[in-house]
């Protein structure tokens, strides 16, 4: 086990790598410990790789944090931001290198808050960010397929890992991503930040003290019916090969995924809808809904023993997820989880006296009977840990040594259930799962559909 080296430990050394970390000549002297700011031996100094529309978001969510100083940025795109005026949803803002770094300063001068150290160094291989010492942990805010591969190497480098959902793109990856968290004694939370609602946990609470009776079914709604969503049905024909941007380091972008020409609709943001870089929306919201599934059943060490389902891709060319889609998961507690396209974004909780419905994103409840909702929990019934916050918690547990509350086993099975729903659809057949081997057992050629090939030099 790697041993962890605290902020104090790194203040006494005596020699500082020059051009890397830089110290004001004048400190001020909350920097110092006084006054109301963190003192440096309880800072956590941070990078953050994959500076897309996500990784923005955590970036500055983690900066706003008191005792966290961001010092590192990386990403294969300097920020060529040119799908600020192509695409026109939430998603929008420019992504990259020197985009994430104007925002990240402007953040510490808005807030006033001095900059510890004073210098922000730009990778855009991430292995250069890993390999310095100051750096307590990492964010891996990139398309899913670098998700395993980063994260482990993060642990490796004995750093604490926020890696966004889905956790990793195949279930093997998976697998190695909790096996380093353990042989390396870090800390890794997943971005399924829907899990530190206080509601959510409230409902988790409701439906394990019978307060609905005996859950029996779980409906998960998942609508494509985003502006982005409606874009991609009607984005048919050819996607011409384009000259790579200027500042774009599209190989390292590829990176353990096959190659592929360069075209502009491949990369930034639409990638998810590509089976070999994302799951389309089964692993993206769906790493929402279905991880609070896994929550409320109990589930978050096991999952389903029987997959089936059926679907219709996008078909379009470039994009080769699925658009429309029903299926089911049978748990060994006999819950059935019923998913589909249709509906309010979300998941219903089915018990023999009533129900409730946790709306995404955001976490609003509604109830049948709505008396449900006014219920208390009585101090002998059972409680679920309160969140602080999704990165608060993270860096609690960076602190403590304690399991966030989305860690590695977490975030895994629920990317399992994910994958395991799109090989389903993929091969228009049922699935017998085994949650323990983490086999499929009716098929030897399905059970190699739980890994993906990787492009050299790349592996686990």
């Amino acid at each position: 086990m790697q041993t962890k080296i605290t902020r104090r430990q790194f203040l006494k050394k005596a020699t500082i790598t020059a051009g890397i970390v830089t110290f004001p000549s004048i400190v001020p002297e909350t920097v110092l410990g006084r006054g109301k700011n963190i003192p440096p031996s309880d800072r956590i100094v941070m990078g953050c790789i994959g500076l897309g529309g996500q990784g923005n978001y955590n970036m500055l969510a983690f900066a706003s944090q008191p005792e966290v100083q961001i010092v590192a940025l990386c990403d294969v795109d300097e920020g060529v931001g040119y799908y600020d005026n192509l695409y026109q949803f939430p998603y929008s803002q420019a992504a990259g290198l020197v985009p994430a770094r104007e925002r990240l300063f402007k953040h510490y001068a808005d807030k006033n808050k001095p900059i510890f150290p004073t210098s922000i160094e730009s990778y855009k291989d991430f292995r250069e960010l890993l390999a310095r010492k100051d750096i307590d942990a990492v964010t891996v805010c990139t398309p899913d397929h670098w998700h395993g591969l980063i994260s482990i190497a993060a642990l490796q480098s004995g750093k604490d890992v926020y890696c966004e959902k889905p956790l990793v793109n195949s279930i093997d990856e998976g697998r190695a991503v909790c096996d380093a968290v353990r042989e390396y004694g870090r800390i890794l939370q997943t971005g399924s930040h829907e899990r530190s609602n206080d509601s959510v946990r409230y409902a988790y609470e409701l439906v394990r003290n019978g307060r609905i009776g005996k859950l029996h079914t779980i409906h998960i709604n998942m609508p494509n019916n985003d502006p982005h969503h409606i874009r991609l049905i009607k984005n048919t024909g050819p996607k011409p090969v384009m000259p790579v941007p200027q500042g774009f380091d599209y190989n390292m972008w590829l990176g353990p995924a096959p190659w592929a020409d360069y075209t502009r609709e491949r990369t930034h943001f639409w990638w998810r809808f590509i089976l070999e870089y994302g799951g389309g929306e089964m692993t993206d919201r769906g790493a929402h809904i279905i991880d609070l599934a896994q929550f409320i059943n109990d589930s978050d060490d096991s999952g389903p023993v029987e997959i089936f389902g059926k679907g219709m891709p996008i078909g379009n060319g470039l994009y080769d997820c699925f658009i429309e889609y029903d299926f089911e998961c049978i748990y060994p507690n006999g819950v059935r989880l019923i998913g589909g396209s249709e509906g309010d974004r979300g998941l219903k909780l089915v018990g023999s006296d009533g129900w409730i419905s946790i709306h995404i994103h955001g976490g609003r409840l509604d109830a049948e009977p709505k008396s449900i909702l006014k219920e208390s929990i009585a101090p002998d019934e059972i409680h679920v840990e309160r969140s602080p916050g999704h990165h608060r918690n993270f860096l609690d547990c960076v602190k403590s040594g304690k399991k966030p509350i989305a860690h590695e086993e977490i975030g895994h099975r629920t990317a399992t259930i994910c994958h395991l729903v799109n090989i389903a659809m993929l091969t228009e057949r049922k699935l017998k799962w085994d949650p323990e081997r983490e086999q499929i057992t009716n098929d030897d050629k399905l059970n190699k559909m739980v890994s993906k090939p990787k492009r050299s030099p790349w592996r686990l």
